[in-house]
């Protein structure tokens, strides 16, 4: 791949582009804290080569971010599909190796990562690991035909499974062991989503789990851009019939991101699609909207598409957002030994209700956060941090009914026993906390909140608000649980 005019000036050019879309899509500060040290070093085959000032920064673009730096390219080089960032030591990078040196030296630059939607967590760089070889064909001028780059975070192991993806984590697993066996199970498998529910994470998940099991196994996982790539290279280097030959040989083919293909590509993928499953071959493929609503598709592709097994995947609810930060907070404990208290958990999980990737970027970046500030990891942390993040939601007034419900779940303690007369510790503490929270959040009088917590004075009000700040201030973690409180009225 080349930038359109080879010269230094027309590369500068490009570079400011494309830093002024990268700026227009995170925001200013965002950029001025990851973007605005990178440097564009050159364009290589599919490859766009990137260096920073500092390995932490090489590894953290390398891995939030490589997508939408590529997507950013795309604008002005369609080819674009992968991202290295290298260290930059005294104004000079350094220098990219070939792939047969980057396969063989554990010191090689970061690990390039496809410009596919990705899970970023905050794993650390031993636990990325290199991908297994999926693809070993060539095409017939020796053009190397290879698959998408494998993302080896993307496991069966590091999925998260709930009410809302548990079908496809089932299928996909399921799918997996039927190709290690050489069995086929459902085909064609067509897996659906809104963006960052998993989709990509367990078509790479398949991937792995049949390459380690059975390294003589021919797969091949490919984007729908990587696709139309591929078959319009061989028919501009008339190698189509290599192509079609390369791709009809897979014994198992997983395509993501269909909503993409466009053209004689999706012809093509027709084609493809006949071909295999008329062979038993395992044919799987994720997409934005189901079968019927892929327009660019030929009607009777789309009808074997729904002929197979169409899993939707639903968006999370609140139980499976909080398992993911969960999973991610306990990766970044292990690496670097910080601590996420479970008010900051409730709160990500109750306030990032975009998708699961939007997840793991808000534990990088409290983790981001915690390593450049050196600040604890709080609830006032986390709103400050994940502003961008946080759908901006309509200003209601508190009742007290709402304070009394959340109180009562979150201690599980039930509402009538917060009102009763009862002295026990486990019901005298969470109704204390419920009495401040109303004269905290509330203009009732308290009188007013006395009446509403079973006919309590005034007295027995105002004592509860001292006592709560009282222990406020001499235990931390129950204020962050407080702080919390006041963010899911």
């Amino acid at each position: 791949m080349a930038s359109p005019d080879s010269s230094l000036e027309a590369q500068r050019e490009l570079w400011k582009r494309v830093r002024a879309r990268l700026k227009t899509a995170v925001g200013e500060d965002v950029f001025a804290s990851w973007f605005a040290r990178l440097e564009l070093e050159e364009l290589v085959d599919d490859m766009v080569h990137l260096s920073a000032p500092t390995r932490f920064l090489c590894s953290w673009v390398q891995s939030n971010y490589a997508d939408r730096i590529v997507e950013a390219f795309r604008h002005d080089v369609p080819e674009a599909a992968r991202l290295q960032v290298t260290l930059r030591v005294n104004g000079q990078a350094r220098p990219r190796l070939a792939p047969a040196a980057e396969a063989a030296s554990e010191t090689s630059a970061p690990t390039e990562i496809a410009a596919t939607p990705a899970a970023a967590s905050p794993a650390s760089s031993a636990m990325v690991q290199a991908a297994p070889r999926l693809v070993r064909d060539s095409a017939k001028a020796g053009d190397a035909l290879s698959g998408s780059a494998i993302d080896p975070r993307m496991t069966f192991d590091s999925f998260v499974a709930g009410s809302a993806n548990e079908m496809a984590f089932g299928v996909a697993k399921q799918i997996a062991s039927a190709a290690i066996n050489n069995a086929v199970t459902f085909n064609p498998v067509y897996m659906h989503s809104t963006v960052g529910l998993g989709k990509s994470h367990l078509l790479n998940a398949i991937a792995h789990a049949v390459a380690e099991a059975d390294p003589t196994k021919n797969i091949v996982y490919l984007t729908a851009d990587h696709f139309m790539y591929h078959f319009i290279t061989a028919v501009q280097r008339q190698s189509a019939l290599g192509f079609k030959e390369w791709l009809r040989r897979v014994d198992l083919l997983l395509i993501d991101d269909m909503q993409f293909l466009q053209g004689k590509s999706a012809t093509e993928f027709g084609h493809t699609l006949g071909t295999l499953l008329t062979g038993a071959k395992q044919v799987v493929v994720a997409a934005d909207a189901p079968p019927r609503d892929l327009e660019m598709l030929d009607e009777r592709v789309r009808s074997r598409l729904s002929g197979g097994l169409v899993v939707p995947i639903s968006t999370f609810d609140i139980d499976l957002r909080r398992a993911i930060v969960q999973r991610r907070s306990e990766q970044a404990t292990a690496r670097f030994g910080m601590h996420f208290p479970p008010a900051v958990l409730d709160y990500v999980a109750r306030a990032v209700v975009s998708h699961g990737r939007d997840l793991d970027g808000a534990v990088n970046r409290l983790v981001a956060a915690n390593q450049l500030t050196g600040e604890l990891i709080t609830v006032p942390l986390a709103e400050k941090t994940l502003a961008d993040l946080i759908r901006a939601r309509d200003a209601k007034r508190v009742r007290i009914e709402d304070i009394l419900k959340i109180v009562s779940r979150h201690y599980k303690v039930p509402r009538n026993e917060l009102l009763s007369a009862r002295r026990s510790r486990d019901v005298v503490r969470p109704r204390q906390i419920a009495m401040y929270l109303a004269k905290a959040l509330t203009s009732r009088s308290l009188p007013e909140i006395g009446r509403r917590f079973g006919g309590r004075d005034h007295t027995t009000v105002l004592h509860s608000v001292r006592k709560v700040e009282q222990m406020i201030k001499d235990d931390l973690e129950l204020g962050q649980e407080i702080e919390l409180f006041t963010r899911m009225r």
